[in-house]
């Protein structure tokens, strides 16, 4: 049999699922329990003797592994909690109990060691709280005197730590509602504080910034507001200015939800975008949240809608290892686009989707009829994070600008990119070393040696107008680059006027897509690579570089006053945080010193939607003035 014959040919390994809620309906609220047990009984086989700590792996974080074996063992009460408190059970809950126990107590092998500031452990606290405060029946009220205390003492000097400046200040409220629930006194000033520094954050229309910074992410949804709405759900005796705090929780979340929806595709995809994708399912927390809190910020059909569909896309995709282990990766377990602060056991933020288990099947979340998903048509602004978005069938896309870096691995790629696609997600360069063959989608990368790149990473000035954005950055120095990012559903064009002092070879990338084993029906060039390594350009007719397979079709119509060469690129594998492999269109060019002018335009589509005709002109230089001069500052960046 040849290769290309024995690449057609499906296998047994085809069958395996990597996912222990594979095939999951969600349609009730027994489909949840039963979704939550499936992923909660792999762990079981992996505590310590004393069940103080939970290791699921030996891959390493930045924080002690003590920490990393905490999370471990707290992550998963995101999920037990709810359902216990709900009237359900597990049948190895006891074991988690008993490591709360004995993790809390200094003279266990299991200890846990104390909280500092800015810890790992004061992430992790806030588990417990929220455990205690959900269930206090099976995570309190059953431990000996003597295990309250340890708990108890070990919690209240977790909340004398200095958090990280972001959402960890929530991380102190939520132990607070735990210690409210056992009758443990405690500053309560140090909340205040905290709560006081959390509502700063907040911009308009129910958004926030997760900390000082120029971000807004996913953390905005499954952290800013999901712990707002446990606050305001949970939180009692502390005033009527406490109440007045959860109710301001509760209006932002009305305000946010309209907007966050538009992340979804119809499938369920929530945009990758962000840091700490490796959460997955937390994307559906939020909408758990409202519930839980009893928020009925859209009808409860479309919420339930939002939380399920959510929930099916993640079934269906690899996300586990053999054992059933969630491993730390998005649409497949994937290190090279982990953070720093992800260990074995982070994935298992996701259980905060199982939030509303916590609710009866009387309340309305699990009463309602799941809506359908309703397209928005046309092109929607979303001012405070600096978005563009539009939809096709089986898509969103979302152009982006003004959102800043920090010192974390791929921050480039994962939030400064021109365009974010829920279908084709975004790829990470697994090396800088890597100009000649990163996949750089949607992304303008510069090299002065044709080996080292450099892309943009932050901006000096960043816009927005009804459909398009602006912004002005610097790869590196003498090198300045003005963008104009613009919308023409199904196509959106890229301008940039680039001022550089010395010669300089630039790679511009398009939507990377799905590679099978079965070769593109169509690539322009004509001939794809068989590897990277092979991958030259070509001169191209019409400036067209295409790549089209049985699912998706990805191009890039050249626009420059100067053609540029194109290829399609075999990407390295594991680079796209969706599919293990990919196809990627590109544009080459050398420019020389001054002012170049470089324009394109961008698609990427479902092939049951065919052709998308031709591509839009880019503006005219007068034209690109006058929008540069009518945008606004994006709210997020301009602090």
């Amino acid at each position: 049999m040849n290769e290309q014959t024995s690449a057609l040919t499906p296998s047994a390994d085809q069958t395996i699922t990597f996912n222990p809620m594979a095939g999951n309906p969600f349609a009730t609220r027994t489909d949840a329990i039963k979704a939550l047990v499936d992923l909660s009984e792999p762990l079981m086989g992996h505590f310590s003797t004393g069940k103080g700590r939970l290791r699921l792996g030996s891959a390493g974080a930045h924080f002690h592994e003590a920490a990393a074996d905490l999370e471990g063992l707290t992550r998963p009460l995101w999920g037990l909690a709810p359902l216990i408190a709900g009237g359900g059970h597990f049948d190895g809950i006891g074991d988690f109990v008993t490591g709360l126990a004995n993790g809390s107590d200094p003279d266990h092998p299991d200890y846990w060691g104390p909280t500092s500031d800015y810890d790992q452990r004061i992430v992790e606290s806030a588990a417990i709280g929220f455990a205690i405060a959900m269930a206090p029946q099976t995570f309190w009220e059953p431990l000996p005197d003597r295990a309250k205390r340890n708990l108890a003492a070990w919690l209240v000097h977790s909340l004398s730590q200095t958090p990280a400046p972001n959402n960890w200040h929530f991380f102190h409220v939520l132990v607070s509602l735990g210690l409210d629930r056992a009758g443990v006194d405690y500053d309560r000033s140090i909340i205040e504080g905290d709560l006081d520094y959390l509502e700063s954050l907040a911009m308009d229309e129910g958004w926030y910034r997760d900390g000082p910074g120029r971000r807004a992410e996913h953390y905005i949804p499954f952290a800013m507001h999901f712990y707002g709405l446990i606050h305001a759900a949970i939180s009692t005796g502390h005033g009527a200015q406490d109440q007045e705090r959860a109710e301001r929780f509760r209006q932002r979340a009305r305000d946010f939800a309209p907007q966050i929806k538009l992340w979804y595709a119809e499938d369920g995809a929530a945009l990758p975008y962000g840091r700490s994708l490796t959460y997955r399912f937390a994307h559906a927390g939020f909408w758990g949240a409202l519930a839980l809190a009893d928020v009925e910020a859209l009808p409860w059909g479309e919420i339930r809608g939002y939380w399920a569909r959510n929930m099916r896309y993640w079934a269906s995709l690899p996300i586990a290892d053999r054992d059933g282990i969630l491993g730390v990766g998005y649409g497949y377990p994937n290190l090279l686009m982990s953070e720093s602060y992800n260990s074995p056991g982070s994935p298992y933020w996701a259980f905060k989707a199982f939030a509303p288990l916590a609710l009866p099947e009387s309340h309305p979340f699990w009463q309602a009829k799941e809506v359908p998903y309703s397209a928005t048509e046309g092109v929607t602004e979303l001012a405070q994070p600096g978005m563009i978005r539009w939809e096709e069938a089986g898509d969103v896309t979302v152009l982006t600008g003004g959102q800043e870096t920090f010192q974390m691995r791929q921050a480039a790629e994962k939030y400064c990119k021109f365009a974010y696609s829920t279908r084709y997600g975004f790829s990470i360069e697994n090396d800088t070393r890597t100009f000649a063959t990163g996949p750089f989608d949607n992304m303008l990368a510069f090299s002065e040696d044709g080996r080292n790149a450099l892309v943009r990473e932050s901006e000096t000035d960043a816009r927005i107008g009804a459909d398009y954005l602006y912004s002005e950055w610097s790869p590196m120095h003498g090198v300045t680059v003005e963008s104009w990012i613009i919308a023409r559903p199904p196509w959106h064009l890229r301008v940039h006027r680039v001022t550089t002092d010395r010669g300089m070879d630039t790679l511009e990338g398009g939507f990377t897509i799905r590679r099978t084993d079965v070769p593109p029906i169509r690539s322009i060039p004509v001939k794809p690579p068989a590897r990277h390594a092979d991958a030259s350009s070509q001169p191209l007719d019409n400036g067209r570089v295409e790549v089209a397979t049985d699912e998706d079709l990805s191009l890039l119509i050249d626009l420059s006053p100067t053609a540029r060469t194109g290829r399609v690129l075999q990407a390295q594998p594991n680079t796209n945080v969706i599919f293990a492999r990919s196809w990627a269109p590109q544009l080459l060019t050398r420019l020389e010193a001054g002012t170049s002018w470089l324009a394109c335009a961008v698609c990427a589509r479902p092939a049951t939607l065919g052709d998308p005709g031709a591509s839009p002109a880019a503006p005219t230089e007068d034209e690109l003035q006058a929008m540069k001069d009518a945008a606004q500052p994006i709210p997020v960046w301009n602090i």
